[in-house]
């Protein structure tokens, strides 16, 4: 099954997101901490596997606290800077909430505008609290990069200018029909590229 899925992904399309090393860098520098030689290979595998014409789909493991979410920052700040959408779902609102502060604590320095969106709250980087009808205003019209949030992603009225890249958090609690709706979220003829992370040895 593994297998056919694999031969599947390979006659799709994705967008080519440019691996921009000088920006990476950049960032990297930004850190107030230094990247760890396992984080700084992952991130080096996952752009250059984004730069491929067809969906990258990889499972990023590892204990919590190992730093998988500031690998996903890159991806994203990549896709970001490409030009590209990217759609962070997570289990929790709480988990939710921690993403969006850590994503835009970050990100925001190089002028990327973060989106949350959950049941009970909303919000953009650029104006804090938001409605849920501003935030899917940015997101629908593309000035919001980068939107973090729980199964709210996948809901009625909920549509992305250009979502390139779609990051799961704790995959395992997701099921199969949850993440093909997120990756389906996009009225474009590419497939985004998908990016698991678990904490979880499956």
């Amino acid at each position: 099954a593994v297998l056919r899925e694999r031969v599947r992904l390979n006659t799709e399309k994705a967008k080519s997101i440019s691996f921009d090393a000088e920006l990476i860098k950049e960032f990297v520098k930004s850190l107030p901490f230094t990247l760890t030689e396992a984080q700084r290979k992952t991130a080096f595998q996952i752009l250059k596997d984004m730069e491929k014409p067809r969906p990258m789909n990889r499972l990023l493991q590892g204990d919590v606290g190992s730093g998988k979410t500031i690998v996903a920052m890159i991806a994203a700040l990549a896709a970001a800077k490409a030009g590209s959408q990217t759609a962070v779902m997570v289990p929790t609102e709480i988990l939710a909430q921690q993403h969006y502060a850590g994503f835009t604590k970050f990100l925001t320095p190089f002028n990327i505008e973060v989106g949350l969106l959950c049941a009970k709250h909303s919000a953009l980087s650029s104006y804090g609290s938001a409605s849920k009808a501003a935030v899917l205003g940015q997101v629908k019209n593309g000035e919001t990069s980068i939107l973090i949030g729980t199964n709210a992603l996948i809901q009625k009225g909920v549509a992305f200018k250009k979502l390139d890249l779609v990051v799961l958090d704790e995959q395992h609690r997701f099921g199969i029909d949850q993440r093909a709706a997120l990756v389906k979220n996009n009225k474009k003829t590419t497939v985004p590229h998908l990016l698991s992370m678990t904490a979880t040895p499956i």
